[in-house]
């Protein structure tokens, strides 16, 4: 099964989750409980904390979920923040997930040193329910915006060549697959 967030990020092919952490969790663990699907691929934007390039893809299965007073030592927490869905051993590129979008890229570069380059504001909520109900899970983003003062500006004027390039690259994906 193919989802996505929602509202002005959605694909003919996938299914709308709802937009951040809570609208995802609620909405894709109802879908798991009544239509439990075999694989979940998340599909959407991202932004980069500096590493990933504007309109770069990135496939991967790990996700975390670390809020911005955690890199300045202002904050803990006693949940696992981090999952992975990958049972290889090549290295992910992890997606950090909050129901905030960062905009400080001197605070936020610190992400880079902790190994997480991508933000996702739903992606971590996909994978803590896939994991509770034992799903295989990944997720496909498109870089659309840097994490820093110009985040959003950038992000609605990025966004829709965004959904091109994803809506190219998962459709290639499906066809390799289909063609294997």
């Amino acid at each position: 099964m193919i989802i996505c967030a929602g509202d002005s990020e959605q694909f003919e092919f996938a299914q709308p989750m709802g937009i951040g952490l809570i609208e995802v969790s609620m909405n894709l663990t109802r879908l798991c409980l009544f239509d439990k699907p075999e694989f979940i691929l998340f599909i959407g934007t991202a932004g980069s904390y500096g590493d990933a390039k504007i309109f770069d893809i990135i496939e991967t299965k790990s996700a975390a979920n670390i809020e911005l007073a955690f890199l300045s030592n202002d904050a803990y927490t006693p949940i696992d923040n981090l999952v992975t869905a990958n049972t290889t051993n090549q290295k992910d590129i992890v997606v950090n997930s909050s129901n905030y979008i960062s905009t400080n890229s001197k605070l936020t570069n610190n992400f880079l040193k902790l190994g997480i380059g991508i933000e996702n504001m739903e992606f971590f909520a996909v994978l803590k329910i896939a994991q509770e109900f034992n799903i295989p899970a990944g997720g496909v983003f498109c870089i659309t915006n840097y994490t820093n003062e110009f985040a959003h500006n950038d992000f609605l004027a990025n966004h829709k060549k965004a959904k091109e390039l994803l809506t190219q690259h998962v459709k290639r994906r499906l066809e390799e697959l289909i063609a294997k």
